[in-house]
């Protein structure tokens, strides 16, 4: 029996989705516990904002970083399948979310909000909101579930379209704001403030 016809390879439990809605409920009290914002403090929610040099950027349900998240969860499907093959595709799910949600949980610290302001162009970022480290986390899970039924060309080139897609329209991507967070580069910087 292959990998894709076992029982569960390609279903998530009612067992499963429970714990990920634990945890992502869990991670919502956390970041409210260290003093994030409910929702934008314009006081509404919108589904998109595509404004990114803008103080409401990361504070609603989607933006130019959506995709990113996405692709955290072609990531981790692809890391989880080698690692965990045997494990369901649920259990997987479960440990892509909690790992989601550390970085979100992470992400949102004192100290990770102000490497991305000295090191990146982010400089009126202040963390996000409650509500879109939430949808960041069902991007996630959506680009998780998206990879579990697509071909692997298929998970690559969606990957490489919105990295290319979000690094021609906005000058950054996954793989810039890494290298921005990690090993800031001048260069990068100066260009993606020419914006």
């Amino acid at each position: 029996m292959s990998a894709a016809s076992a029982p569960g390879a390609r279903h998530v439990s009612p067992r499963a989705a429970i714990l990920v809605a634990a945890i992502v409920a869990a991670t919502a009290a956390i970041l409210l516990a260290m003093g994030r914002v409910p929702i934008c403090e314009c006081g509404y929610v919108k589904l998109w904002h595509g404004e990114v040099a803008s103080s409401q950027n990361s504070q609603h349900l989607s933006d130019w970083y959506s995709p990113s998240h996405l692709i955290h969860g072609f990531l981790f499907y692809g890391l989880l399948h080698l690692l965990a093959r045997r494990w369901s595709l649920g259990h997987r799910l479960v440990l892509a979310t909690l790992m989601e949600a550390a970085w979100e949980i992470a992400e949102n610290t004192d100290a990770v909000i102000d490497r991305y302001r000295e090191a990146t162009i982010a400089l009126d970022y202040f963390g996000d909101s409650v509500v879109n480290s939430v949808a960041d986390i069902g991007f996630m899970a959506a680009g998780f579930l998206l990879a579990a039924r697509l071909p692997v060309w298929a998970t690559v080139a969606i990957a490489l379209g919105f990295e290319l897609l979000t690094g021609w329209l906005i000058r950054d991507n996954l793989t810039l704001n890494v290298l921005m967070l990690l090993y800031p580069l001048d260069a990068v910087r100066d260009w993606q403030g020419a914006l």
